[in-house]
């Protein structure tokens, strides 16, 4: 299966995580499991966040108010890795829960796709995901 994201959505995300440099950028996706089609930036609250992130909680929770409420549904996660890869970190690994959410990477202008799971190939966390922007 492929995922639709909006190009939209991959745009605003390198923007922000450019701007954010030399801190990772963090966030949640909106949308469903084939296609993400909103985004939003939430502050990183993270202790080292040149390092790693964490997203603010406050923010979280609201979106999962609005969620249960009928609004967007949270499709995952997204941040930067401003050191150049776009691959899950070990660090991203032990943060993960295997919830098949989505988690979108951006490290300037390479994006890739993941899902969080029981078993994965990356890390043990994480599946690649096939993507195209829309």
């Amino acid at each position: 299966m492929t995922t639709r994201v909006s190009r939209s959505v991959l745009i605003g995300i390198q923007r922000i995580s450019a701007a954010a440099e030399p801190r990772e950028a963090c966030g949640l996706l909106f949308g469903s499991d084939d296609a993400i089609t909103g985004w939003q930036a939430v502050e990183n609250v993270a202790e080292e966040p040149e390092r790693r992130f964490e997203i603010e909680p406050a923010a979280l929770f609201a979106a999962l108010r609005v969620e249960r409420a009928g609004g967007p549904r949270i499709a995952g996660y997204w941040h930067s890795h401003p050191s150049g890869d776009p691959t899950p970190s070990v660090t991203d690994a032990r943060m993960a829960e295997p919830d098949g959410r989505l988690w979108l990477i951006v490290a300037g202008e390479a994006v890739r796709l993941w899902r969080a799971g029981e078993a994965g190939t990356v890390h043990g966390r994480f599946t690649a995901v096939a993507f195209e922007d829309v």
